[in-house]
């Protein structure tokens, strides 16, 4: 355990040493959150009232509401996306010691493979969830400015969702890092999650503009369900306040098909207890995995 804790805190270090590695994972989500407010704010305030009748643009307190809504759904993108991206940037020491040497040197001290595997973990785990805690509190932030309709259950639920979508982005990223070797895939790998992953997930844009076909493919993908957790707790207080101002419960559904906070798993819904049970399992699925390579990778180097 002492090896476990020193290894821990040495790669903490060194990633927040690392100033080019920690700015990078740092400022990306504050450069996304002003993209997606420049750039997507309109077009999403635009899909909410395209079919809005105009007694109702006419009322502030609907207008209000309606930015709000905007600001919880940039939110809920961006951090979709942060937890993913930030963990995969986070755990490039794991491969940076590999293309360095600097593994096979701690192989020398008094480490098993076993315990460096653990350290890179958690040490991943934490760097990306202190940043994305930071991103988190930049997009409270944000919505507290335009417009604030969470309750402190929402805040809680959101936060829990961070947690667990951390844990899905760290564990994803342990993996596949195991089996780079280079900088150059390194580079890569960054290159095609950063560019594919927002996609995929509904982060930039929503499923139900999809295809069908294409729609019912990225149903079965895990990450979806986590966009559709952080949706449904970000966006749930703006939408019961606009049921309370009279917009009528067809139209609150019409607008949640629309932003991904239903999922539809080949035509049937799919409730927010069943998307936390599909994400903690494949948390824990993926954990079993990574689990399974580091032990036989041991057993192999014992043998060898």
């Amino acid at each position: 355990m002492k090896t476990l804790g020193i290894m821990i805190k040495r790669n903490i270090k060194l990633f927040f040493k690392d100033k080019g590695m920690f700015f990078t994972s740092l400022i990306t989500p504050l450069i996304l959150l002003v993209l997606y407010v420049s750039f997507l704010g309109n077009v999403y305030r635009d899909s909410f009232i395209m079919n809005m009748p105009d007694i109702l643009l006419k009322n502030e307190e609907f207008v209000k509401v309606i930015d709000g809504l905007v600001a919880s759904q940039l939110a809920s993108s961006l951090l979709a996306v942060c937890c993913i991206t930030v963990a995969f940037c986070s755990n490039m020491l794991m491969v940076q010691d590999k293309v360095n040497g600097a593994y096979q040197d701690l192989l020398i001290a008094p480490a098993k493979k076993t315990t460096l595997s653990l350290a890179y973990f958690i040490s991943t785990f934490i760097s990306t969830l202190i940043i994305c805690m930071i991103a988190g509190g930049c997009c409270l932030g944000y919505m507290a400015t335009v417009g604030w309709y969470m309750s402190v259950s929402d805040v809680f639920l959101l936060l829990l969702d961070i947690i667990i979508l951390v844990t899905f982005g760290t564990v994803l990223s342990s993996i596949i890092g195991y089996f780079l070797t280079s900088q150059g895939q390194i580079s890569a790998v960054g290159t095609i999650i950063s560019s594919c992953y927002g996609f995929i997930c509904g982060a930039y844009m929503p499923i139900s503009s999809f295809s069908e076909g294409l729609q019912k493919v990225i149903s079965f993908l895990p990450g979806t369900y986590g966009t559709a957790l952080l949706r449904n707790h970000a966006m749930q207080g703006a939408f019961k306040e606009l049921e309370r101002l009279g917009l009528p419960k067809e139209s609150i559904i019409d607008f949640k098909n629309g932003v991904d906070c239903n999922i539809y798993f080949f035509d049937k819904q799919v409730p927010v207890s069943t998307m936390f049970v599909i994400l903690i399992g494949t948390v824990i699925a993926l954990i079993m995995i990574y689990v399974l390579i580091n032990l036989i990778k041991t057993k192999k180097s014992e043998k060898a």
